[in-house]
């Protein structure tokens, strides 16, 4: 069972709040609540390493540091592998086309009982394991945000 003040934000969403891609407010919005303690947020530590490499990839180590920290200072938690969910990881992965990474994301929404917030066609295919806050999927041109 999902939990209504649960969330757990999918690198997709996180790209899409930083980029101000479409979706960017509903994100926000979640943030935004997070900060008054409205809802809990989470991410899992897998969005945090593919958050590190992808801007590092494109712009450098510096840029993929500073989109590391601006991670970090989002008010959600980082959620660390442990046996529960590198078991759940597997389960999904072994049943579901997806990525390893989109596996261990999924996972963190399952055991959180969070809704996955994601703008990302593959997690279709969990049907109704994970509930899911579809974001209108990833645009081609994005423009860095800045979170301060």
């Amino acid at each position: 069972m999902t939990d209504s003040k649960r969330y757990t934000l999918d690198t997709s969403a996180v790209v899409a709040y930083f980029e101000n891609e479409p979706g960017a407010d509903q994100v926000e919005r979640i943030l935004g609540r997070a900060r008054i303690g409205g809802v809990e947020v989470n991410a899992s530590f897998m969005t945090f390493m593919e958050m590190l490499y992808r801007v590092w990839s494109r712009h450098g180590e510096q840029e993929g540091k500073a989109a590391y920290l601006r991670l970090k200072a989002l008010p959600l938690e980082c959620v660390e592998p442990n046996e529960r969910l590198l078991v759940a990881a597997a389960r999904i992965k072994a049943s579901h086309a997806l990525s390893v990474a989109d596996a261990w994301i999924a996972a963190t929404a399952r055991t959180t009982r969070a809704k996955l917030v994601h703008k990302d066609p593959e997690f279709r295919t969990l049907g109704r394991e994970v509930a899911v806050l579809e974001l209108p999927f990833k645009a081609r041109q994005r423009h860095l945000r800045s979170t301060t």
